[in-house]
């Protein structure tokens, strides 16, 4: 691979490209439409970066680790073209907090059935506040967006979030 060898590369690209996809596709689904590119876009970083590789760790952890940059990449893309209104009207927070209903597996599969059917930048401002603990603050950073803007958002996410639970619960 590093004197770039064209059949090195494919056995590479044959070897990996399994576990990259499946990894990206459960990261996007249900919208796939990016998976191949993003398959692509991990190669070629691979591909460009592969001297820098020490052998710390498996290749395909190494690999792996750029996907997950990449699939964050494509979220923050998201959320950095989500318009901020300046004069939207505050939502409420609910009372109750997402981290409560995670309890139970019957809640953690509503959850995860709801998530799906909310707009992608709602998905993505609740699965990085809620599942990896991000601030506001750091969420506005990340995006180029201020925690304001980012809060106004969390808040409509979790408005919607809120009518499909309840939609679930009178079995709609």
């Amino acid at each position: 691979m590093l004197r770039r060898d064209r059949k090195a590369s494919a056995e590479f690209v044959q070897l990996y490209s399994d576990p990259l996809y499946r990894y990206i596709r459960f990261r996007l689904q249900p919208r796939l439409e990016n998976v191949e590119d993003l398959v692509q876009e991990v190669f070629l970083t691979a591909w460009r970066s592969l001297e820098k590789y020490q052998g710390a760790s498996p290749l395909r952890v190494w690999l792996l680790g750029i996907a997950r940059h990449k699939v964050q990449d494509h979220y923050r893309q998201i959320l950095k073209s989500v318009p901020f209104p300046e004069d939207a009207e505050e939502l409420k927070a609910d009372d109750e907090p997402l981290e409560m209903l995670l309890a139970t597996k019957q809640a953690q599969e509503r959850i995860s059935a709801i998530l799906v059917q909310l707009p992608e930048d709602y998905r993505t401002a609740l699965l990085w506040r809620y599942w990896e603990r991000r601030s506001a603050e750091e969420i506005g950073a990340e995006i180029g967006r201020t925690s304001k803007a980012v809060e106004r958002l969390l808040a409509r996410a979790r408005q919607q979030f809120k009518e499909q639970w309840q939609r679930k619960e009178a079995g709609q």
